[in-house]
């Protein structure tokens, strides 16, 4: 059966009404060619806070966000911006954007005054079953190396379904007029930093034994110079013909048959040693697939309401259930300590629940309504104690609807599914007060290292992020082994705050499943401690996810590990990759009406790019 799109609902007319915003009491406190060019640590105009009107974009990329602005300043919305931005960073950052993979957003309606989602994360074949991924001579899982760099990692992509939808849904631009920026980007090329080469070197070795990404990414059998210039003009004749075709070309087209050679005889150079395994996709799994709009996730903290990704992203749910908790104590900037260590507590139950219980809601059954509900939260909060760590791993709670004070949960945790931290998160605002948060990813640092000959692109690996062991005889049933046609479960959390129905803030991460922690601590550093969003974002970070040790930043274990050691956490510096580094962060905030600011990382990953139309001098 060809590909059908969805069904098209009018584009929203531009909202001209102001918005009006009261003040927060907590929020007062302010083939490709390399051509060497002259170096340069970072392209010249990055920066990473911008304020003013007229629409605002924060992306990891200067281009990127270059391209959302271009977007919205010739009258294109937040949602065609986006679009138009993550093709962009398929050029700019091809080893953790592309159309070979997928990813989430969440989206704000200004005429409509609602939040809706749009799910494009990958499938798994159909012909995939729960222990693929296993070695029948051994009964336990390959190596994850191994699966990584392999066609059994490749999941449909659904990057493009994604943005078909979106746009028919909430765009106003056509998919091959949004395209047109990153095409003159991917012909003229941009400037190679040393966060691009460091990304090359670190996939060097496995890049070097997949013929068409060694030809693709280390052309002459070089790393690609700091200050030289990339061009891939594969992928800009891939965009253009993607323009005149649309997604029908990939989901039961030519670009689709592509894909599936790719993934069923991975292009491996003959004399590499390496054993790259073949995949399960089938034509017919491209046919299959359709982007998402489930409900978005909502709680109310401190009087705002926050919305995320339902699963299945364990992003809205696991976001959502620690902030149900924290709803229970008292937090402020008085006390960073002690609203630290209720934070780090509260992740460590819920990260326990999101393991037993999140899945794909399509394929297993997800208790969402009771996981973000009071009682359950109250249930959850009693356990913690507010001078003393619990050890963990912590046992999962049990959202059955029959909640009593201070009751320990009962049954036995399972480890944390290893989830790459590669991926990246863009924001953007228009004038009318659309907002659009997305994350969009191929999983780790380079995906399955698969480029698909002569398209400028790589395949994704998501589906490593199944449990790719199955649980033993009698344990408990895991929500998150692979199976055909579903979705592995994702920690994205792109994220919309609103007050009294209108955009406060938007935000999210990459960082695998550190992202649920990293946008947790930056909406606490800007609603429990006072923060401004650029300090909130910059400040050092620290992620529990129910693990004996909680992982952090150097300058976190600097600034609060000797107190934090006093009620018993135990601290060692974040592994990365990149080492010592958590996240990349990006967000916006309306300050009042019209007036927004975008906020990227300072440091972290090189930093990132915030623009807006017209600046506030």
């Amino acid at each position: 059966m060809p590909y059908t799109p969805p069904p098209a609902r009018p584009a929203a007319p531009r909202h001209r009404g102001r918005l009006r915003l009261a003040p927060l009491a907590a929020l007062t406190v302010s083939a490709v060619l390399l051509v060497p060019v002259p170096a340069a640590a970072s392209p010249p105009g990055k920066r990473p806070v911008a304020t003013g009107y007229g629409g605002a974009v924060a992306t990891v990329d200067l281009d990127a966000s270059r391209t959302a602005i271009e977007v919205l300043r010739n009258g294109g919305n937040a949602m065609d911006a986006a679009v138009a931005a993550g093709a962009t960073l398929g050029v700019t950052e091809p080893y953790v954007a592309a159309i070979g993979g997928g990813g989430y957003m969440t989206y704000y309606d200004a005429k409509r005054r609602k939040v809706y989602t749009v799910d494009g994360r990958e499938t798994a074949p159909l012909a995939m079953r729960e222990n693929s991924f296993v070695d029948p001579s051994t009964g336990q899982a390959i190596p994850f190396d191994q699966a990584v760099t392999s066609g059994l990692s490749v999941g449909v992509p659904g990057t493009l379904a994604q943005w078909d939808t979106a746009l028919r849904r909430f765009g106003t631009r056509d998919l091959g007029t949004l395209l047109r920026p990153a095409i003159r980007i991917a012909e003229r090329g941009f400037v190679v930093d040393q966060e691009f080469r460091d990304q090359t070197a670190a996939n060097e070795a496995r890049f070097r034994d997949i013929v068409p990404t060694r030809k693709l990414f280390l052309p002459g059998g070089r790393l690609p110079e700091v200050g030289s210039t990339f061009r891939n003009p594969d992928l800009a004749r891939t965009y253009r013909e993607l323009a005149k075709r649309g997604p029908g070309w990939l989901y039961g087209g030519g670009l689709g048959r592509e894909v599936v050679r790719t993934v069923q005889a991975p292009p491996v150079d003959p004399a590499a040693a390496r054993n790259v395994r073949p995949g399960l996709m089938r034509d017919g799994d491209l046919r299959a697939y359709r982007s998402r709009t489930p409900e978005p996730t909502r709680v109310s903290y401190r009087g705002l309401d926050v919305y995320g990704m339902p699963p299945s992203s364990s992003g809205g749910s696991t976001v959502g259930e620690v902030l149900k908790i924290l709803n229970n104590v008292e937090l402020g900037a008085g006390d960073p300590v002690k609203a630290l260590h209720y934070y780090l507590e509260a992740s460590k139950l819920a990260y326990a629940d999101r393991g037993r219980y999140v899945g794909d809601p399509d394929k297993v059954h997800v208790p969402l309504k009771e996981l973000l509900s009071d009682g359950f939260a109250r249930e959850r909060a009693c356990l913690i104690k507010p001078d003393q760590a619990a050890a963990a791993p912590v046992a999962p709670g049990s959202p059955d609807g029959d909640y009593r004070p201070c009751i320990p949960p009962g049954g036995t945790t399972r480890a944390l599914t290893y989830e790459g931290p590669q991926t990246t998160h863009l924001v953007v605002a228009d004038k009318w007060g659309n907002v659009v948060a997305y994350n969009v990813t191929i999983e780790q640092f380079g995906g399955s290292g698969l480029t698909v000959p002569g398209r400028g692109f790589l395949l994704n690996n998501e589906l490593t992020d199944f449990t790719l062991q199955p649980p033993a005889p009698g344990a408990p049933p895991d929500p998150n082994l692979p199976g055909p046609g579903k979705r592995p479960r994702s920690s994205m959390a792109p994220t919309l705050v609103l007050e009294d129905g209108r955009p406060k803030l938007a935000l999210g991460t990459p960082g695998g499943s550190t992202i649920i922690t990293t946008v947790l601590q930056i909406l606490l550093n800007r609603i429990d401690l006072g923060m401004d969003l650029p300090t909130a974002l910059a400040a050092p970070r620290a992620t529990q996810r129910n693990t004996p040790d909680v992982f952090a930043e150097q300058a976190f274990i600097d600034r609060y590990g000797t107190a934090l050691a006093l009620r018993g956490h135990r601290f060692q510096p974040f592994p990365g990759p990149p080492t010592g580094v958590i996240g990349a962060a990006t967000a916006l905030e309306f300050l009042r009406p019209g007036l927004v600011q975008a906020v990227a990382e300072p440091v972290r990953r090189g930093g990132g790019s915030a623009l807006v139309v017209r600046p506030r001098w």
